[in-house]
Protein backbone atom coordinates (compact mmCIF):
# COMPACT_ATOMS: atom_id res chain seq x y z
CA UNK A 1 0.00 0.00 0.00
CA UNK A 2 2.39 2.72 1.14
CA UNK A 3 5.30 1.51 -0.92
CA UNK A 4 3.07 0.51 -3.82
CA UNK A 5 1.56 3.99 -4.08
CA UNK A 6 3.22 6.76 -6.11
CA UNK A 7 5.65 8.95 -4.16
CA UNK A 8 4.47 12.39 -3.14
CA UNK A 9 6.02 15.00 -5.39
CA UNK A 10 8.05 17.92 -4.05
CA UNK A 11 5.43 20.35 -5.42
CA UNK A 12 2.61 18.62 -3.55
CA UNK A 13 4.64 18.60 -0.34
CA UNK A 14 5.20 22.34 -0.75
CA UNK A 15 1.48 22.90 -1.35
CA UNK A 16 0.61 20.97 1.80
CA UNK A 17 3.15 22.84 3.91
CA UNK A 18 1.76 26.19 2.74
CA UNK A 19 -1.42 25.28 4.59
CA UNK A 20 0.57 25.46 7.84
CA UNK A 21 2.62 28.12 9.54
CA UNK A 22 5.70 26.03 8.93
CA UNK A 23 7.85 28.25 6.75
CA UNK A 24 9.40 27.55 3.37
CA UNK A 25 10.31 23.98 2.42
CA UNK A 26 14.07 23.52 2.15
CA UNK A 27 14.33 19.73 1.92
CA UNK A 28 12.00 16.72 1.85
CA UNK A 29 13.30 13.16 2.17
CA UNK A 30 11.28 9.93 2.41
CA UNK A 31 11.75 8.11 5.69
CA UNK A 32 12.16 4.34 5.97
CA UNK A 33 8.76 3.28 4.76
CA UNK A 34 6.43 0.78 6.37
CA UNK A 35 3.88 -1.30 4.54
CA UNK A 36 0.87 0.97 4.90
CA UNK A 37 1.58 4.68 4.45
CA UNK A 38 4.22 7.10 3.22
CA UNK A 39 6.23 9.51 5.36
CA UNK A 40 8.65 12.35 4.71
CA UNK A 41 11.16 14.20 6.83
CA UNK A 42 10.68 17.83 5.88
CA UNK A 43 13.07 20.63 6.77
CA UNK A 44 11.73 24.16 6.49
CA UNK A 45 12.89 27.63 7.38
CA UNK A 46 11.25 27.15 10.81
CA UNK A 47 12.50 23.65 11.71
CA UNK A 48 11.99 19.94 11.15
CA UNK A 49 8.72 18.10 10.59
CA UNK A 50 7.31 14.69 9.75
CA UNK A 51 4.74 14.71 6.97
CA UNK A 52 2.50 11.66 6.81
CA UNK A 53 0.60 10.67 3.69
CA UNK A 54 -2.27 8.30 4.45
CA UNK A 55 -2.61 5.54 1.87
CA UNK A 56 -4.30 2.43 3.27
CA UNK A 57 -8.01 2.71 2.52
CA UNK A 58 -9.16 1.17 5.80
CA UNK A 59 -7.39 3.82 7.88
CA UNK A 60 -7.28 6.80 5.49
CA UNK A 61 -10.84 8.03 5.96
CA UNK A 62 -11.20 11.49 7.45
CA UNK A 63 -13.23 10.10 10.35
CA UNK A 64 -10.62 7.47 11.20
CA UNK A 65 -7.72 9.92 11.01
CA UNK A 66 -9.55 12.53 13.07
CA UNK A 67 -10.29 9.95 15.76
CA UNK A 68 -6.62 8.98 15.89
CA UNK A 69 -5.57 12.62 16.15
CA UNK A 70 -8.08 13.31 18.91
CA UNK A 71 -6.86 10.33 20.91
CA UNK A 72 -3.13 11.05 20.55
CA UNK A 73 -3.69 14.71 21.43
CA UNK A 74 -5.55 13.72 24.58
CA UNK A 75 -2.86 11.20 25.52
CA UNK A 76 -0.17 13.83 24.99
CA UNK A 77 -2.07 16.20 27.27
CA UNK A 78 -1.88 13.52 29.96
CA UNK A 79 1.90 13.40 29.70
CA UNK A 80 2.25 10.33 27.52
CA UNK A 81 4.83 10.23 24.67
CA UNK A 82 2.34 10.47 21.82
CA UNK A 83 3.26 13.40 19.55
CA UNK A 84 0.06 15.19 18.49
CA UNK A 85 -0.43 16.44 14.92
CA UNK A 86 -0.11 20.14 14.16
CA UNK A 87 -3.14 22.19 13.16
CA UNK A 88 -3.12 24.06 9.85
CA UNK A 89 -4.06 27.71 9.43
CA UNK A 90 -7.74 26.77 9.57
CA UNK A 91 -7.31 24.75 12.76
CA UNK A 92 -7.59 21.34 11.08
CA UNK A 93 -5.17 18.43 11.55
CA UNK A 94 -6.11 16.62 8.32
CA UNK A 95 -5.22 18.23 4.98
CA UNK A 96 -6.55 17.08 1.60
CA UNK A 97 -4.29 17.81 -1.36
CA UNK A 98 -3.93 16.28 -4.83
CA UNK A 99 -6.35 13.49 -3.99
CA UNK A 100 -4.51 12.43 -0.83
CA UNK A 101 -4.73 13.08 2.90
CA UNK A 102 -1.88 14.39 5.00
CA UNK A 103 -0.97 15.25 8.58
CA UNK A 104 2.03 17.20 9.83
CA UNK A 105 3.92 16.46 13.04
CA UNK A 106 6.93 18.00 14.76
CA UNK A 107 10.03 15.94 14.04
CA UNK A 108 10.91 13.78 17.06
CA UNK A 109 14.58 12.99 17.50
CA UNK A 110 15.27 9.44 18.57
CA UNK A 111 16.20 5.97 17.44
CA UNK A 112 14.66 2.52 17.28
CA UNK A 113 15.96 -0.21 19.59
CA UNK A 114 15.55 -3.95 19.28
CA UNK A 115 14.40 -5.95 22.27
CA UNK A 116 17.91 -7.34 22.68
CA UNK A 117 19.20 -3.78 23.13
CA UNK A 118 16.87 -3.11 26.06
CA UNK A 119 18.05 -3.71 29.59
CA UNK A 120 15.75 -5.52 31.99
CA UNK A 121 14.70 -2.26 33.64
CA UNK A 122 13.85 -0.82 30.22
CA UNK A 123 11.73 -3.90 29.49
CA UNK A 124 9.81 -3.24 32.69
CA UNK A 125 9.40 0.44 31.79
CA UNK A 126 8.00 -0.56 28.40
CA UNK A 127 5.42 -2.87 29.96
CA UNK A 128 4.38 -0.18 32.43
CA UNK A 129 4.12 2.36 29.59
CA UNK A 130 1.80 0.09 27.61
CA UNK A 131 -0.36 -0.29 30.72
CA UNK A 132 -0.52 3.49 31.11
CA UNK A 133 -1.51 3.87 27.47
CA UNK A 134 -4.29 1.32 27.82
CA UNK A 135 -5.57 3.00 30.95
CA UNK A 136 -5.49 6.47 29.40
CA UNK A 137 -7.22 5.27 26.23
CA UNK A 138 -10.08 4.11 28.40
CA UNK A 139 -10.46 7.70 29.60
CA UNK A 140 -10.12 9.54 26.28
CA UNK A 141 -11.93 7.22 23.84
CA UNK A 142 -15.54 6.16 23.58
CA UNK A 143 -16.86 3.66 26.16
CA UNK A 144 -16.45 0.02 25.18
CA UNK A 145 -19.17 -2.60 25.38
CA UNK A 146 -17.46 -5.85 26.30
CA UNK A 147 -18.03 -8.53 23.66
CA UNK A 148 -19.52 -11.77 24.90
CA UNK A 149 -17.34 -13.73 22.48
CA UNK A 150 -14.76 -13.28 19.74
CA UNK A 151 -14.30 -15.85 16.97
CA UNK A 152 -11.07 -17.78 16.62
CA UNK A 153 -9.37 -19.17 13.53
CA UNK A 154 -11.03 -22.23 12.03
CA UNK A 155 -8.45 -25.04 11.58
CA UNK A 156 -10.48 -26.59 8.75
CA UNK A 157 -10.25 -23.39 6.72
CA UNK A 158 -6.57 -23.14 7.55
CA UNK A 159 -5.98 -26.66 6.25
CA UNK A 160 -7.66 -25.72 2.98
CA UNK A 161 -5.53 -22.56 2.76
CA UNK A 162 -2.34 -24.55 3.38
CA UNK A 163 -3.24 -26.76 0.43
CA UNK A 164 -3.93 -23.78 -1.82
CA UNK A 165 -0.68 -22.05 -0.89
CA UNK A 166 1.35 -25.23 -1.30
CA UNK A 167 0.02 -25.60 -4.82
CA UNK A 168 0.94 -22.00 -5.66
CA UNK A 169 4.43 -22.46 -4.24
CA UNK A 170 5.10 -25.62 -6.23
CA UNK A 171 3.98 -23.98 -9.47
CA UNK A 172 6.11 -20.92 -8.99
CA UNK A 173 8.81 -20.25 -11.58
CA UNK A 174 11.58 -19.67 -10.96
CA UNK A 175 11.40 -21.77 -7.79
CA UNK A 176 13.94 -20.22 -5.41
CA UNK A 177 15.25 -20.63 -1.86
CA UNK A 178 12.34 -18.69 -0.40
CA UNK A 179 9.89 -21.02 -2.12
CA UNK A 180 11.69 -24.06 -0.70
CA UNK A 181 11.46 -22.56 2.77
CA UNK A 182 7.79 -21.70 2.30
CA UNK A 183 6.93 -25.23 1.15
CA UNK A 184 8.78 -26.75 4.09
CA UNK A 185 7.12 -24.45 6.60
CA UNK A 186 3.68 -25.11 5.12
CA UNK A 187 4.16 -28.84 5.52
CA UNK A 188 5.43 -28.32 9.05
CA UNK A 189 2.46 -26.11 9.92
CA UNK A 190 0.01 -28.70 8.59
CA UNK A 191 1.54 -31.24 11.00
CA UNK A 192 1.45 -28.80 13.91
CA UNK A 193 -2.14 -27.88 13.21
CA UNK A 194 -3.15 -31.54 13.12
CA UNK A 195 -1.41 -32.09 16.45
CA UNK A 196 -2.93 -29.04 18.17
CA UNK A 197 -6.33 -28.52 16.52
CA UNK A 198 -8.08 -29.82 19.67
CA UNK A 199 -6.63 -26.79 21.55
CA UNK A 200 -8.65 -24.20 19.62
CA UNK A 201 -9.72 -21.49 22.11
CA UNK A 202 -13.42 -21.17 22.72
CA UNK A 203 -14.89 -17.88 21.44
CA UNK A 204 -15.90 -16.98 25.00
CA UNK A 205 -12.36 -17.54 26.33
CA UNK A 206 -11.40 -13.92 25.87
CA UNK A 207 -10.03 -11.29 28.23
CA UNK A 208 -11.30 -7.73 28.76
CA UNK A 209 -11.41 -5.59 25.63
CA UNK A 210 -10.50 -1.93 25.37
CA UNK A 211 -8.93 0.62 23.07
CA UNK A 212 -5.43 -0.44 22.01
CA UNK A 213 -2.66 1.01 19.85
CA UNK A 214 -3.10 -1.91 17.45
CA UNK A 215 0.49 -2.09 16.15
CA UNK A 216 2.76 -1.73 19.16
CA UNK A 217 6.26 -2.86 18.16
CA UNK A 218 9.84 -1.64 17.93
CA UNK A 219 9.52 0.28 14.67
CA UNK A 220 6.73 2.36 16.19
CA UNK A 221 8.79 3.27 19.26
CA UNK A 222 11.45 5.99 19.33
CA UNK A 223 13.96 6.07 22.18
CA UNK A 224 16.02 8.98 23.40
CA UNK A 225 18.58 8.57 26.19
CA UNK A 226 17.21 5.11 26.91
CA UNK A 227 13.59 6.17 27.41
CA UNK A 228 10.63 5.99 25.03
CA UNK A 229 10.38 9.45 23.47
CA UNK A 230 7.49 8.71 21.11
CA UNK A 231 4.90 6.04 20.39
CA UNK A 232 4.20 6.41 16.68
CA UNK A 233 1.72 5.24 14.04
CA UNK A 234 -1.72 5.06 15.61
CA UNK A 235 -3.44 3.98 12.38
CA UNK A 236 -4.59 0.71 13.94
CA UNK A 237 -6.23 2.30 17.00
CA UNK A 238 -9.17 0.01 17.72
CA UNK A 239 -11.03 -2.04 20.31
CA UNK A 240 -9.44 -5.41 21.01
CA UNK A 241 -8.60 -7.63 24.02
CA UNK A 242 -5.90 -5.64 25.81
CA UNK A 243 -3.94 -8.71 26.87
CA UNK A 244 -3.58 -9.79 23.27
CA UNK A 245 -1.83 -6.52 22.42
CA UNK A 246 0.56 -7.15 25.32
CA UNK A 247 1.41 -10.62 24.01
CA UNK A 248 1.56 -9.68 20.34
CA UNK A 249 3.87 -6.74 21.08
CA UNK A 250 6.25 -8.96 23.03
CA UNK A 251 6.48 -11.46 20.17
CA UNK A 252 7.52 -8.62 17.84
CA UNK A 253 9.87 -6.78 20.20
CA UNK A 254 11.64 -9.56 22.13
CA UNK A 255 12.13 -12.03 19.27
CA UNK A 256 15.35 -13.24 17.73
CA UNK A 257 15.63 -11.67 14.28
CA UNK A 258 16.71 -14.97 12.67
CA UNK A 259 15.33 -17.86 14.70
CA UNK A 260 12.25 -16.13 16.07
CA UNK A 261 12.73 -17.38 19.64
CA UNK A 262 11.56 -15.07 22.41
CA UNK A 263 13.92 -13.74 25.05
CA UNK A 264 11.81 -15.01 27.93
CA UNK A 265 13.78 -13.18 30.64
CA UNK A 266 12.95 -9.86 29.01
CA UNK A 267 9.38 -10.95 28.30
CA UNK A 268 8.93 -11.80 31.98
CA UNK A 269 10.06 -8.36 33.19
CA UNK A 270 7.91 -6.60 30.59
CA UNK A 271 4.79 -8.68 31.29
CA UNK A 272 5.16 -8.48 35.07
CA UNK A 273 5.43 -4.69 34.90
CA UNK A 274 2.36 -4.52 32.66
CA UNK A 275 0.29 -6.68 35.03
CA UNK A 276 1.32 -4.63 38.04
CA UNK A 277 0.68 -1.25 36.38
CA UNK A 278 -2.59 -2.31 34.75
CA UNK A 279 -3.87 -4.38 37.65
CA UNK A 280 -4.30 -7.24 35.18
CA UNK A 281 -4.57 -10.74 36.66
CA UNK A 282 -2.35 -13.53 35.37
CA UNK A 283 -5.44 -15.28 33.99
CA UNK A 284 -6.00 -12.39 31.56
CA UNK A 285 -2.51 -12.78 30.14
CA UNK A 286 -2.85 -16.58 30.07
CA UNK A 287 -5.97 -16.35 27.91
CA UNK A 288 -4.21 -13.84 25.66
CA UNK A 289 -1.15 -16.06 25.24
CA UNK A 290 -3.33 -18.96 24.15
CA UNK A 291 -5.39 -16.94 21.69
CA UNK A 292 -2.39 -15.22 20.10
CA UNK A 293 -0.56 -18.56 19.83
CA UNK A 294 -3.58 -20.12 18.12
CA UNK A 295 -3.98 -17.24 15.68
CA UNK A 296 -0.28 -17.42 14.77
CA UNK A 297 -0.61 -21.16 14.20
CA UNK A 298 -3.36 -20.44 11.67
CA UNK A 299 -1.90 -17.29 10.10
CA UNK A 300 -0.26 -17.12 6.67
CA UNK A 301 -0.70 -13.49 5.69
CA UNK A 302 2.92 -13.10 4.57
CA UNK A 303 2.66 -16.02 2.17
CA UNK A 304 -0.76 -14.87 1.00
CA UNK A 305 0.78 -11.52 0.05
CA UNK A 306 3.52 -13.23 -1.94
CA UNK A 307 1.60 -16.02 -3.66
CA UNK A 308 -1.96 -14.73 -3.90
CA UNK A 309 -1.30 -11.01 -4.39
CA UNK A 310 2.12 -11.15 -6.05
CA UNK A 311 3.31 -8.71 -3.38
CA UNK A 312 6.75 -9.64 -1.95
CA UNK A 313 7.12 -6.79 0.56
CA UNK A 314 6.50 -9.02 3.59
CA UNK A 315 8.95 -11.72 2.46
CA UNK A 316 11.77 -10.60 4.81
CA UNK A 317 9.47 -11.07 7.80
CA UNK A 318 8.53 -14.66 7.04
CA UNK A 319 11.58 -16.76 8.05
CA UNK A 320 11.70 -15.56 11.67
CA UNK A 321 7.91 -15.47 12.03
CA UNK A 322 7.50 -19.04 10.80
CA UNK A 323 10.35 -20.24 12.98
CA UNK A 324 8.81 -18.53 16.02
CA UNK A 325 5.50 -20.35 15.55
CA UNK A 326 7.20 -23.75 15.47
CA UNK A 327 9.37 -22.84 18.47
CA UNK A 328 6.33 -21.58 20.39
CA UNK A 329 4.56 -24.91 19.93
CA UNK A 330 7.56 -26.66 21.49
CA UNK A 331 8.00 -24.15 24.31
CA UNK A 332 4.37 -23.31 24.99
CA UNK A 333 4.52 -23.82 28.77
CA UNK A 334 7.69 -21.76 29.11
CA UNK A 335 6.19 -18.89 27.15
CA UNK A 336 3.00 -19.03 29.21
CA UNK A 337 5.04 -18.97 32.42
CA UNK A 338 7.00 -15.89 31.28
CA UNK A 339 3.81 -13.92 30.77
CA UNK A 340 2.00 -15.02 33.90
CA UNK A 341 4.59 -15.50 36.70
Amino acid sequence: MGTLSPPVSRSVIARVLRRYRAGRVLEAQPVAEGLLNRGYRVTTSTGGYFLKCYVEQATATRAAITAQHRATGALHARGLPTPPPLADRAGRTVVDCAGRRFALYPWVTGNHLTGAELGLSQCAELGALLARLHGALTQVCAPVVQPLALPTADPHRTTVLIGELTGLVRRRRPYDAFDRLAERRLAERAELLAAHRHRRPAPVAVGPSGWVHGDFHGLNLLYREGRVAAVLDWDRLRVRPRGEEVVRAATLIFNDRVGGELDLARVRRYARAYRQAAGAPAAELAAAVHRVWWERLNDFWMLQWRYQRADPRADPLFPAAAAQTAWWCQEYEQVLDAFTN
